[in-house]
């Protein structure tokens, strides 16, 4: 499917899956150094599968109301999104890193777990054992995410679970956590808001 053209007359605002654009692609970090980056037709054939799994498995960004795939192919946002690299040690592991487009982005924790989540529990449509997910350390709170992306990993390995609740609060909703410690607020219980 072909992108929507700009309103100002600019070129299309998404490249196509069919199309490696690799300056519009996010620099390999850490996660994926020392193993063999997917490029050309193996990044694009990977990528088309990862939007078919994020599509049945509903990984949506909400900021942008699209399939998370498409933030690869959003030419507005160069340099976020996903690379992905063969494990060097074990072919049968594919790395994935993911980049938001903000180092603040709210949906970091989300999208990685949700992407694992449907990578992993999709493996039937894939061909390796498990695909390893880690957001690039441009994220402010990337170690804290990576490490229950390593703690829902490591259920994975050992149960073939997917859907293991990783311990913390990374990604919670402020509100939420709030909630857990009903003390009194600030100013009047009888104001109308």
């Amino acid at each position: 499917m072909r992108g929507f053209r700009s309103p100002f007359g600019a070129e299309d605002l998404f490249d196509d899956y069919d199309d490696y654009v690799p300056e519009n692609l996010p620099k390999p970090g850490p996660s994926l150094e020392e193993h063999d980056l997917l490029t050309g037709d193996d990044h694009l054939a990977f990528h088309r599968l990862t939007r078919d799994c994020f599509e049945e498995r509903k990984v949506y960004d909400m900021t942008f109301n699209y399939n998370l795939a498409r933030l690869n192919l959003d030419t507005r946002h160069p340099g976020a999104g996903y690379r992905y690299a063969r494990d060097r040690d074990d072919p049968a592991v594919l790395r994935a890193e993911f980049t938001p487009t903000t180092p603040f982005c709210p949906q970091t924790h989300t999208l990685t777990i949700g992407s694992f989540r449907a990578w992993n529990g999709l493996s039937d449509r894939h061909e390796y054992d498990l695909v390893s997910v880690r957001a690039a350390p441009m994220h402010h709170q990337s170690e804290a995410i990576n490490a229950q992306l390593e703690e829902v990993e490591a259920v994975f390995l050992e149960t073939g679970a997917v859907d293991h609740e990783p311990s913390g609060d990374i990604g919670s909703n402020p509100m939420e956590r709030s909630m857990g410690a009903t003390g009194p607020s600030r100013g009047s219980s009888d104001a109308p808001f």
